[in-house]
Order: C-alpha cells, then structure tokens, then sequence
C-alpha cells in the first residue's frame, strides 16, 4: 500500500490528496465518519499550505506521508516555502463574530482542531512541517 505522494502546490491536486488518504485509509475499516473527518482534516490542512503558504506556485511540492500505528492515525505533510504563513500562531475565531461579520473564511483550522486529536507545525528554516494525529478505533 502506498502510504506517500507528492504533489505540486496546484487546487487542482486536492482531489488527488483527498482519494489519497481515503483510499489509505478504506483498509481499515474504519466508520464512515471517521474517514470523513480526517479527509475533511487533511484537505482542509493542505489547501492552507497551497494556497496561503505556496501561493498556488506550481513549481513548489507538498510532500504527504500516512502512517498507521496502535490505532492512531498519523499524516505528515512537508513543504520548503519561503512565504511568512505561520499557522502555529492560529487563534480560535469568535465563531458569533463572524457569522454577524458575514465572514466566509478563517474557520478552517478551528475545524481541524476540533476534529485532530493533535495537530503541530514545525520549521527549520524554509523546511516547513505539519503533523495531524487521530485515535481511531
């Protein structure tokens, strides 16, 4: 089983990552709504990095690596952006505020976070690190 890809920093590419995890996850039997929370997870985590951290630069790569051990699911996701996107400094928005603002966007890691059991950001230099953790039983 496959269990690494990389991919360019392309929206068109989110599909690819999103069969990807589901297709690596389809052996373990897992419920249908855990699939869907990690792909969601993932996905979400992922268009961040394309979008805000590589700025849709196809010539710039994300490196995905799906891991399963003692029932916790583990993805590591790398990058090498030279861009200031910092989601380690992430603060929980004031979902009321923005539903009464009409903001459409800023809640996508307030949702991984509520769906990942942990979620880090490393770096070291422009080598760029993100790791999300779920139990799964």
């Amino acid at each position: 089983m496959k269990n690494a890809i990389r991919i360019s920093c392309s929206r068109a590419n989110l599909k690819t990552v999103r069969d990807f995890v589901s297709d690596y996850l389809a052996v373990y039997h897992l419920s249908e709504l855990h699939v869907n929370q990690i792909v969601l997870a993932v996905d979400e985590v992922v268009a961040n990095l394309i979008i805000h951290a590589n700025a849709e630069n196809e010539t710039q790569f994300l490196q995905l690596k799906l891991a399963m051990e003692d029932h916790m699911f583990g993805i590591e996701i790398e990058d090498d952006s030279k861009e200031s996107y910092q989601p380690s400094s992430f603060r929980e928005p004031d979902l009321l505020e923005h539903i009464r603002l009409g903001k459409k966007g800023g809640v996508g890691m307030a949702l991984v976070n509520r769906i990942m059991d942990r979620v880090e950001f490393s770096s070291s230099g422009n080598h760029n690190v993100c790791r999300l953790y779920k139990k799964v039983i």
